[in-house]
């Protein structure tokens, strides 16, 4: 992980009132993860002492980041071989959560 400065954990502290956790994963160690319930983001530590949302936040499949994909069908969320149907309630879990981290990314 970034070398994190008082700022980043003044920030970070913002979403551990939000009822977040924070996370690594192992694949992203240069990024601070964030998670809830059943999604998480990933945060990039800037050298102003902000955060910077990496990618768009996922669904986590077994407790890890998963790809959002499409069949002629459905759509799932997909980590290595195993996969969820991207429900509705899934899928709104998801964008309260994108919406939830936008909104503790901005200004304090």
């Amino acid at each position: 992980m970034a070398e994190l400065d008082p700022r980043h954990i003044e920030r970070l502290e913002r979403f551990i009132r939000a009822g977040f956790a924070i996370v690594a994963f192992p694949m992203y160690a240069s990024a601070v993860g964030v998670r809830k319930g059943n999604c998480a983001a990933l945060l990039d530590p800037l050298p102003d002492g902000t955060l910077r949302l990496l990618g768009s936040p996922c669904y986590l499949v077994e407790g890890n980041l998963s790809v959002r994909i499409r069949d002629a069908q459905s759509e799932w969320f997909v980590w290595k071989s195993r996969r969820l149907q991207a429900t509705e309630d899934r899928l709104a879990e998801l964008a309260g959560l994108t919406e939830e981290v936008l909104i503790l990314l901005g200004p304090a």
